[in-house]
């Protein structure tokens, strides 16, 4: 195998590669990324056996072939490489060494018979759609902050993603929660995807699958199974197992008819709470709301660091209320506004919070008090 590259789309190619591989694995083909070069195209395969990424580049093909090097490895030397240089790699297959230059730096590189990388079992996808870039964007950066990271509760550990009724018909819906907040974000429903099964997506797939979404233009196909999700642009393929358990009936714990109303600047609120949180001690984080007639004073009392207490003008014209919450939580559901007003809705200060971006149902959020 021998071809030849240019130096910025090799390292776009090698970085989402070994990103995929495990760092601390006892198989050491896993380690390696698999360059197959033929005709004009260059693929750089990687898995950990529940993700693989198959990422396609245009190059210089002389003798066509291919071998496995370590993924981590391949990628540092070619970060430190000049931009703009032109790259070559060789592999004569008999040594057992891929050779990499670029100008006067010259690397040899210890690889692995590339019969030994495993391929993910192909499988029939059941449902098949397209979507542009900035819908599965927004549809999934909304939902991961809530997803858990308790290993036991491992049917959580995802953005649960299926087909739903909506308030204007069926909607592509992407849902997480770890118990103690939850996120339900809503899109319109692709043609193609009314028969997909409701798959639970893992996070570490969520957080590459995020590569792919960055170009606005980008349309990404989809293709889904019971245990398996496929996301694809033209260069690249991410291919995931799910996660072979069932979601829980998330509908139970969004609150239907909370009566009292608080509709506050988002980024003002976000700054607020970040300032009142300063004294709090980490492990509880728990900040107060008082409202009262258009004013909330949020506060926080933390007897061994100190206290604070802020004042925003809001519009709320209930009856007094006071509740807490985590500082951390209410946090990330603010920085998830896209607008400029945040409307919280509340019942009791022992129920759930329910959160949205002004009258817009297609994002909700859902947040548990805490007592302070």
């Amino acid at each position: 195998m021998k071809l030849s590259i240019e130096r910025g789309t090799l390292l776009k190619a090698v970085a989402q590669a070994q990103s995929v591989v495990e760092r601390r694995n006892t198989i050491p083909i896993l380690a390696n990324v698999l360059i197959e070069a033929e005709g004009g195209n260059v693929q750089f395969r990687a898995t950990d056996l529940d993700i693989e990424v198959v990422d396609k580049a245009a190059a210089m093909v002389e003798r066509a072939g291919a071998t496995t090097v370590s993924a981590v490895t391949l990628h540092e030397i070619v970060r430190k490489l000049p931009d703009g240089a032109l790259v070559t790699l060789s592999d004569d297959g008999a040594s057992g060494r891929l050779v990499v230059e670029a100008g006067r730096s010259n690397f040899s590189l210890a690889t692995l018979p590339k019969e030994d990388f495993p391929q993910m079992a192909s499988s029939e996808y059941t449902a098949n759609f397209s979507a542009k870039a900035p819908v599965l964007r927004r549809l999934f950066d909304k939902s991961k902050f809530a997803i858990s990271t308790e290993e036991t509760r491992y049917y959580l550990n995802g953005v649960y993603m299926h087909v739903a009724e909506g308030e204007g018909g069926r909607v592509l819906r992407c849902v997480a929660t770890d118990g103690h907040r939850l996120a339900r974000i809503d899109a319109d429903l692709p043609a193609g995807a009314e028969d997909m099964p409701g798959v639970i997506v893992p996070r570490k797939t969520v957080g590459e699958m995020r590569k792919l979404l960055e170009d606005d233009d980008t349309e990404i196909a989809v293709s889904v199974s019971e245990t398996k999700v496929r996301f694809a642009t033209p260069d690249i393929t991410l291919t995931s197992k799910v996660i072979d358990g069932t979601f829980p009936d998330y509908s139970r714990v969004i609150p239907q008819n909370n009566p009292k109303r608080l509709e506050v600047d988002a980024a003002e609120f976000a700054k607020a709470v970040d300032r009142v949180a300063t004294v709090s001690s980490e492990r509880s984080r728990a900040v107060k709301l008082a409202l009262d007639e258009d004013r909330l004073i949020l506060s926080v009392n933390a007897p061994d660091s100190g206290a604070a207490e802020e004042e925003l003008a809001v519009a709320y014209g209930d009856e007094r209320l006071e509740i807490g919450f985590n500082a951390k939580y209410l946090l990330e559901i603010a920085s998830q506004v896209d607008r400029e007003n945040a409307v919280f809705l509340f019942n009791s200060s022992g129920d759930p919070t329910l959160m949205r971006e002004g009258n817009d149902t297609s994002a909700v959020y859902v947040v548990m008090p805490m007592r302070v």
